[in-house]
């Protein structure tokens, strides 16, 4: 684990939190040898089943209203 002092931190603030995020590892800050905060990635839990992992992946195009078929092809619908 990395350990930065406080006054590195406050200079390269973006650059260590782009370190964290890119390489899922935490870094300790410090000040005069004294630990003071642990940034973490933020983890996700997993997924506990495979029903719903595809939401919010697809589009819809077209009408979803309307029937395929003219109703008049299926011999349920003639009269």
């Amino acid at each position: 684990m990395e350990e930065i002092q406080v006054l590195n931190f406050q200079n390269n603030v973006y650059d260590i939190i782009n370190s964290v995020i890119n390489s899922h590892h935490p870094v300790l800050i410090s000040d005069k040898g004294k630990m003071l905060v642990k940034i973490v990635p933020i983890s996700y839990p997993e997924q506990e089943s495979w029903l719903g992992c595809m939401r919010e992946t697809g589009n819809i195009t077209g009408d979803i209203i309307s029937p395929a078929e003219d109703t008049g092809f299926w011999e349920v619908f003639s009269e």
